[in-house]
C-alpha cells in the first residue's frame, strides 16, 4: 500500500492546524488601543540675508545642527566697512566745530575786538577834531580860507569813521557774547544726524551676518559664496527639531474616545521595537477627507479628523515625513478608560 498520499495529507493538516492557532492566537490589537497610522511632520524656516551683497562665506551645510544665535554665513562688506570709517571721520569733525561753539570767544580775540575798536574810536576822534579846525577857520575867515568842500569832506570822513566806530563795537560785543543758542542747536543737531549714519551702517553691518533664530537643523543649503544675496532669495532651510509631532487621520466613531493630552506611543519601521513616548497635542474640529496617502479603497472616501501627536523624541530618531505607527490607549466618551 502506497503511504505517500497519506502522508501528505496529514502534514497538511498539521499545517492547517498550526496556521489556525496562529490567526486565533496572534498578537491582536487590544479593544482598548487604537493604532494609527502617519507622517512626522516639523516646522521650517527659511532664513534670508536682509541686505543685498555678494555671499562672502556659509558656515553650514546640510544636516548640520544649529544653536540660536549661532553664524550660519557673511555677505562682503569691504564698501560698508569704508562707509562706516568715513561716517566716524565725520562725526569727529562735526564734534569739533559744536565744542568750538560751546566753548565761544578766546581771550585773544575779545583783546583783537577791542584793538579793533580803540582803533576806530581814534580815526572817529581825529576826524571829529579835523571837521573841527576847518569849521573853526571857516568862520574867522569869513569862508574866504576853507573852500565848502574841504568841510563837506570832513563831515563824510567824520560820518564814515563814526559808522566803522559802531561796527566795531558790535562786533566786539559779538564776540563777547558768543555763538548764538540758534548755531549750538543745529550744529547739535547735525553732530546727532552724523551718528544716526553711523548707528545705520553698523546696524547694515550686523545684517551682513545671517544667524540662526533657533535651535535647529539645516535641511537646504540655498546659496554659495559668490552668488548675490537679497531678502527675497533664501540662502538656508532649516527644520525645527523641537517640537516634533506625528499627523494621523481618526475616523468619526473613535473620535470622542480621543481626547487632548492622551497619552501616546509612536513607533517606526526602521525601529519597530522602541516605542517614544507622545501625547495628543491637537485634535481638528472640521473633518475632512481622507488623505491620498491612504490608499485603502473603501477608506478613500471616509471623513476623517487630524489629530497631531506631539512626540519627546530626544535621541532625534524621527525625521520628517518618515512613516510613523501611533498607539492610543483609548476612554470613552465620558473620559473613562
Amino acid at each position: 500500500m502506497n503511504k505517500k498520499p497519506l502522508v501528505a495529507v496529514a502534514v497538511i493538516a498539521l499545517v492547517a492546524a498550526a496556521g489556525g492557532w496562529w490567526y486565533f492566537n496572534r498578537s491582536a490589537t487590544p479593544s482598548d488601543q487604537l493604532v494609527l497610522y502617519g507622517n512626522v511632520d516639523v516646522r521650517q524656516v527659511s532664513l534670508a540675508f536682509n541686505a543685498n551683497d555678494r555671499v562672502a562665506e556659509l558656515a553650514v551645510r546640510e544636516g548640520d545642527h544649529v544653536r540660536a544665535g549661532q553664524l550660519l554665513g557673511k555677505l562682503d562688506t569691504r564698501t560698508l566697512v569704508l562707509r562706516v570709517a568715513q561716517s566716524q571721520a565725520r562725526i569727529g569733525v562735526q564734534e569739533q566745530a559744536l565744542l568750538r561753539l560751546k566753548t565761544g570767544s578766546r581771550p585773544e580775540e575779545v583783546a583783537q575786538a577791542g584793538a579793533q575798536v580803540a582803533a576806530a574810536q581814534a580815526d572817529a576822534d581825529l576826524a571829529q577834531q579835523q571837521l573841527a579846525r576847518l569849521q573853526g577857520i571857516s568862520q574867522t575867515t569869513a569862508g574866504r580860507a576853507v573852500s565848502q568842500q574841504d568841510l563837506d569832506s570832513a563831515q563824510a570822513r567824520r560820518k564814515v569813521a563814526l559808522a566803522q566806530l559802531d561796527n566795531a563795537r558790535k562786533a566786539q560785543q559779538l564776540v563777547v557774547t558768543g555763538p548764538r543758542k540758534e548755531d549750538i542747536a543745529q550744529s547739535q543737531a547735525q553732530l546727532e544726524s552724523a551718528r544716526a549714519d553711523l548707528a545705520l551702517m553698523n546696524h547694515q553691518l550686523t545684517e551682513a551676518e545671517l544667524k540662526a533664530p533657533i535651535d535647529a537643523v539645516v535641511r537646504a543649503r540655498l546659496l554659495e559664496p559668490g552668488d548675490m544675496a537679497s531678502p527675497q532669495r533664501p540662502a538656508f532651510t532649516l527644520a525645527i527639531t523641537d517640537p516634533k509631532w506625528v499627523r494621523a487621520y481618526v475616523a468619526e466613531a473613535d473620535l470622542g474616545r480621543v481626547k487632548p493630552g492622551q497619552a501616546a506611543s509612536v513607533t517606526t519601521d526602521s525601529q519597530p521595537g522602541e516605542a517614544i513616548a507622545g501625547k495628543v497635542g491637537y485634535i481638528a474640529s472640521v473633518a475632512e477627507f481622507t488623505p491620498k496617502t491612504v490608499q485603502t479603497e473603501e477608506l478613500r472616501s471616509s471623513l476623517l479628523y487630524e489629530i497631531r501627536v506631539m512626540v519627546d523624541d530626544k535621541e532625534d530618531r524621527l525625521r520628517l515625513g518618515m512613516p510613523a505607527t501611533v498607539r492610543l490607549q483609548l476612554v470613552s466618551p465620558t473620559g473613562k478608560p
